[in-house]
């Protein structure tokens, strides 16, 4: 995150003025509260409306403010707008005019509450094998830890933590990997493999480090760890300490599938092998015994 005020990369490195980023943010704040309580809004309306409180801004140099925004948002657990893929290199004016509308704004804490704890049934979709895509790329290495720190903007929770224990959301999830599976074995010619899926989180419980057994087309096991949720692709997930033991232990067979924009229109992309090796680990928490 850089202190300057500059963003690179979008063409205008004019420094953003207190009453633009509080503009941006205002505008921003509200079309995701429209998002989270399911109320129709054009983004195209949102940004004409805003080009006339900015200062000559470009459209790449809202985009790219916007997804400062999203980055900021994310950093502290907070929802954001799919489409505004999040951009980390954002202001210090930014996080305090975000900070400040974030601690004035109930409604909008009262939203992410209710929308991170929303039932969820598993969503229809015209050809299941379809939503796989490819999965993002970060540029720090997969396999390093990174620095835990507070996070720059201030939200009473995080929300996408608790959006991840939501067991509605998980339980549909898990049942879209397990169509997702039998379609995928059986378009290979393998109905008797896709017969004999378990939904191992169902049947044996959630200790055993990952959701479902699953097979290659040659019959040898997949085990799969099902991530779900409702935001977009840049949203994080959580992990134990358990899944991540397992996934060290059964590197070969071992895939997270992370299913997002789930509600709208499901997508998927998968991690297979040790999340060690796929992922960059950040530590959430510790567990703290008395000297």
């Amino acid at each position: 995150m850089t202190r300057s005020g500059r963003n690179a990369g979008h063409g205008d490195l004019r420094a953003w003025s207190r009453a633009e980023v509080e503009a941006i943010v205002d505008d921003y704040l509200s079309m995701l509260s429209s998002e989270l309580s399911g109320t129709p809004y054009s983004k195209a309306a949102h940004r004409r409306l805003l080009k006339a409180k900015l200062s000559d801004r470009s459209d790449p140099s809202i985009e790219f403010k916007h997804g400062n925004i999203s980055a900021a948002l994310v950093e502290a657990g907070m929802p954001y707008i799919d489409g505004y893929k999040p951009r980390a290199n954002y202001q210090s004016l930014l996080t305090e005019v975000i900070s400040e509308r974030i601690e004035r704004s109930g409604s909008l804490i009262t939203l992410a509450e209710a929308d991170a704890e929303r039932p969820m049934a598993v969503p229809e979709v015209d050809d299941i094998l379809s939503v796989l895509t490819d999965a993002p790329k970060d540029r720090k290495e997969p396999g390093s830890i990174s620095v835990s720190r507070p996070p720059a903007v201030r939200s009473p929770a995080n929300y996408l933590e608790r959006e991840s224990r939501n067991r509605s959301l998980g339980v549909a999830g898990e049942q879209f990997v397990l169509n997702f599976e039998r379609a995928r074995l059986i378009r290979a010619g393998r109905e008797a493999l896709a017969s004999r899926i378990e939904h191992t989180a169902a049947v044996r419980g959630d200790h055993e480090g990952y959701d479902i057994l699953s097979f290659e087309a040659d019959g040898a096991e997949r085990l799969i760890e099902v991530k779900t949720t409702k935001y977009g692709i840049a949203t994080p997930f959580f992990v134990s300490r358990n899944e991540l033991a397992v996934s060290e232990q059964c590197a070969p067979s071992y895939s997270v599938y992370r299913l997002f924009s789930f509600q709208r229109a499901p997508r998927m992309y998968t991690l297979p092998g040790a999340l060690s090796a796929t992922c960059v680990l950040s530590p959430a928490n510790f567990q703290a015994i008395p000297r």
